[in-house]
């Protein structure tokens, strides 16, 4: 029989910031980065942390840094820095996405992750929170064990909704009933795919694609969580 499926993004929908973010700080805490490489996305940084500019430039910038850095460094060396920062901040998350996988994991849903963090750090994570299978960028290896800097299959980590196409074809799923949570326009794709999309703390954009298709909007600030508007909160329990 096919399995009801439950589509999650992880950076700022599951996890209260983004792994690529930590893991970024700890290699320059551990000089496997060079420390001037703070200085590179700090502009951006600041001017989203004083609300003069949006988070998608900062973001941005730190996969920048990552990508231009990561080339030629160990990958021993960068997976045990990802491992280190699962291992601290595993439960650094929301409330209501962490319940919602409880309840919909003891429905029977198969649980799937499609981010654009690195895969060996979502998979350390999506571990340890109960997902059936996780896609990230791949980066690549080369024979001497270091990174090269190249992504396998770039192109495709960056279409959401082809990716969960092909897992539910590979997995022997159905989008019957189906669930699906993401946070900003990126996750867009595959929230239109879905029957039951959830922007949880949408950005600007999600906010407005929201709102035009009735879409069930969730936000989780300090202790309480409050439905915007769409579709009744009760609907996917």
């Amino acid at each position: 029989m096919q399995r009801k499926v439950a589509i999650f993004d992880i950076d700022g929908t599951i996890f209260r910031s983004s792994l690529i973010v930590e893991l970024v700080e700890v290699l320059i805490e551990r000089q496997i980065f060079p420390k001037k490489t703070l200085g590179e996305y700090e502009k951006e940084h600041t001017a989203w942390l004083n609300r003069y500019g949006p988070y998608k430039p900062y973001i941005e910038a730190v996969v920048r840094v990552f990508m231009q850095y990561l080339a030629g460094v160990e990958s021993e060396r960068v997976i045990d820095a990802a491992k280190d920062v699962v291992l601290e901040q595993e439960n650094r998350i929301y409330r209501y996405t962490r319940d919602l996988i409880a309840k919909l994991k003891s429905d029977g849903y198969y649980l799937l992750a499609i981010s654009h963090s690195p895969k060996f750090i979502l998979d350390e994570f999506g571990r340890r929170h109960g997902f059936d299978k996780i896609y990230g960028k791949v980066y690549v290896i080369g024979n001497d064990g270091k990174f090269t800097g190249e992504i396998k299959d770039h192109e495709l980590i960056g279409n959401k909704s082809e990716i969960l196409k092909r897992a539910i074809e590979k997995e022997n799923l159905t989008l019957n009933d189906s669930v699906g949570v993401g946070d900003t326009e990126s996750d867009i794709s595959f929230l239109s795919l879905v029957s039951k999309p959830i922007c949880f703390n949408p950005n600007k954009a999600l906010y407005e694609e929201a709102r035009s298709k009735n879409w069930l909007m969730v936000v989780e600030r300090k202790d309480v969580i409050y439905e915007i508007a769409g579709l009744p909160a009760d609907s996917v329990k």
